[in-house]
């Protein structure tokens, strides 16, 4: 394949990885952005983000071409996979999307083509399932027809320093002359270096300790939230006291949703056990976190059920569903667990996120989001879940003014540590 310009490039999946990425490369190159979903094309044609990764104005001035056709990537000479990898019910790898878009790209790939892969894989899925995959499809041998490459996505949703035109990316490719031209697409779209893998399955396990190793920080720092807890202490203060050594490590306790740290050690720990190790440490992370809103919920429901002896259970309002602050991101919200927990303990419970996409929601969730509030809304518990801006900005009246009296703020992100509340209301925070 010649290393020129015009090198065609397909992205296929037009989610938080591929439509950053496809945007990006469109600034030097031909390309074409696929999805299965007309919906989402058609939103991305007329400008529309859903994700707000990319801007109105950069979308609409994008040289890209958006098709939910997939004869639209025929001609393409480097095909670039970018769907989700999740875990299903047992926490097991899904890779249904994943293998839909090989048949896709088999398709429709001619011979010579580059497949380069970002989706969050274990060791080995690039060359063993999904080259033969490819290679069932499209008739064509791998390794002398067309070609494998790996470049780990490193999207971090709603952060706008760390963009895919900046970071430093890591590729492999199948062969020497895949790697070097894997590196100069790359390389021509980011400021931030290409760094070159050893090889694939170096790249791929690289991509899934990367959020593993952070998981297992998150994990240590909310099980000592829940010793603390029970000791008398917050472990923000703790935290605050800790972090002025020089070498600590300060990472914050929370709810670790989203797509990657919350589902990728799982495809780690699924690849330990085809070869014969139980992971210890990653799974216990995984249960700690994962047991982390019904650990909340259940703190919130027994303070409430002390103030409440004889009544029945009280109102609560949620502030916040998404999986993370200033943005729109539902995929595997902890938050629900919260929600779940506290209505299983008979509470009604209200739920605003001006983030979230009130169908998606529902859809996904079954939570019908509150519109907005009302003058007359009054609570017996206001939870700050997700560290919005705007609900960063509440001061004391004004969560006072959510509360009856008596009532309690239930601060999970200690993002209220600072503000006075009126005399007479609660407070609880991790």
């Amino acid at each position: 394949m010649p290393s020129t310009p015009e090198t065609r490039i397909a992205v296929v999946g037009l989610g938080y990885v591929g439509l950053p990425l496809a945007v990006a490369l469109a600034r030097h190159f031909p390309v074409t952005g696929y999805d299965a979903d007309p919906a989402r094309v058609a939103e991305l044609r007329a400008g529309h983000d859903r994700t707000r990764e990319i801007p109105e104005a950069a979308l609409k001035a994008s040289s890209l071409a958006v098709s939910d056709d997939p004869a639209a990537m025929k001609g393409s000479d480097l095909f670039i996979v970018a769907v989700p990898t999740p875990v299903d019910d047992h926490n097991l790898p899904d890779l249904g999307a994943l293998r839909s878009a090989c048949r896709t790209v088999g398709e429709h790939m001619a011979r010579g083509a580059i497949v380069c892969f970002e989706s969050t894989v274990y060791p080995g899925v690039t060359e063993s399932i999904c080259g033969p995959d490819l290679e069932a499809y499209s008739r064509l041998a791998c390794g002398a027809d067309f070609f494998l490459g790996y470049s780990p996505e490193r999207i971090n949703p709603g952060d706008r320093e760390h963009t895919v035109d900046r970071i430093t990316k890591v590729v492999a490719g199948q062969t020497p002359a895949v790697t070097a031209k894997l590196a100069e697409v790359y390389g021509t779209v980011t400021t931030g270096g290409v760094f070159v893998a050893k090889d694939i399955r170096t790249a791929e396990a690289a991509k899934v300790i990367e959020n593993a190793q952070r998981d297992i920080n998150i994990a240590f720092i909310n099980e000592i939230a829940v010793i603390f807890q029970k000791l008398g202490l917050s472990v923000f203060d703790v935290l605050d006291a800790s972090a002025t050594k020089w070498n600590f490590l300060n990472f914050k306790p929370g709810l670790v949703g989203g797509h990657c740290i919350g589902v990728d050690p799982y495809y780690l720990a699924f690849r330990a056990q085809e070869v014969g190790h139980q992971p210890e440490v990653i799974l216990a992370g995984r249960r700690i976190n994962d047991r982390m809103g019904h650990f909340v919920a259940e703190r919130i429901a027994d303070f409430l059920a002390l103030q409440k002896r004889d009544g029945p259970p009280g109102r609560v309002l949620v502030l916040g569903l998404t999986f993370k602050e200033d943005v729109p991101d539902l995929r595997n919200s902890k938050v629900v667990d919260i929600v779940k927990t506290l209505r299983t303990r008979g509470h009604i419970v209200d739920v605003l996120d001006p983030h979230a996409d009130a169908a998606e929601a529902k859809l996904h969730y079954g939570i019908v989001l509150k519109p907005k509030l009302e003058s007359r809304d009054r609570y017996a518990c206001v939870v700050g879940a997700v560290a919005h801006e705007e609900f960063r900005a509440l001061d004391g009246a004004a969560i006072a003014g959510l509360l009856e009296p008596g009532g309690l703020l239930a601060d999970v992100k200690g993002m209220w540590r600072k503000i006075t509340l009126p005399e007479g209301l609660n407070r609880w925070t991790l």
